[in-house]
């Protein structure tokens, strides 16, 4: 069963947030909050918890796309290529925010990327998240969670999401109701941005 874990943005504890460093270390999936929806997330070097994940959204690990969350652009240089200075530039006016930005991938992804010629990166701006990462020192991959309604497409309540997925994952921190409008994708492999989802964040 998963454990629900109460943390508010303004004033995160740290010892809950230390628990989920704990879980995620021990190949444990969670559910946190973001700037947009609600997500699952896991550690990127652990390749059972990558699977899990999979199994979870119904795909074969090679074919899935989940982002990588980073707290700061810092990270950028141990997932993607070189980047221009002007890419740089218009990640950094645009992030933290939500959006998810598509870079070209370097060859030393951890293993549940290998092959993948592109990569999502997402720096929210949300503070649990950015506390995640900075405590787990990498960042976690991340997929959003989907509402079975065809009207509403995220869900948006803590509670029913930790009942859904209480059998699926470890933690649940219910930081509050969530947004139902996802984070906006933005290809830049091309050095250009080229919107390929129109989410919450307007380019």
């Amino acid at each position: 069963m998963a454990k629900i874990l109460k943390i508010y943005p303004e004033n995160p504890q740290e010892n809950l947030i230390n628990e989920v460093i704990k879980t995620l270390n021990n190949g444990g999936l969670i559910i946190y909050p973001s700037d947009t929806v609600y997500a699952l997330g896991c550690n990127i070097f652990d390749i059972k918890a990558m699977e899990k994940l999979a199994q979870i959204k119904k795909i074969k690990l090679e074919k899935a796309k989940f982002s990588i969350i980073c707290n700061d652009l810092s990270h950028l240089s141990d997932f993607t290529r070189p980047i221009d200075t002007s890419v740089f530039r218009f990640l950094k006016s645009h992030l933290p925010g939500p959006f998810t930005f598509i870079l070209d991938a370097n060859k030393s992804l951890p293993l549940a990327y290998k092959g993948h010629k592109t990569i999502g990166i997402r720096v929210p701006d949300h503070s649990i998240p950015h506390l995640i990462v900075e405590k787990l020192g990498h960042p976690i991959a991340s997929t959003s969670i989907k509402d079975d309604d065809e009207i509403i497409e995220y869900s948006t309540d803590p509670e029913l999401i930790a009942e859904k997925y209480d059998h699926l994952v470890d933690i649940v921190i219910d930081s509050g109701y969530g947004d139902n409008v996802a984070s906006t994708i933005v290809d830049l492999t091309s050095g250009e941005p080229e919107v390929i989802r129109q989410g919450k964040g307007i380019i």
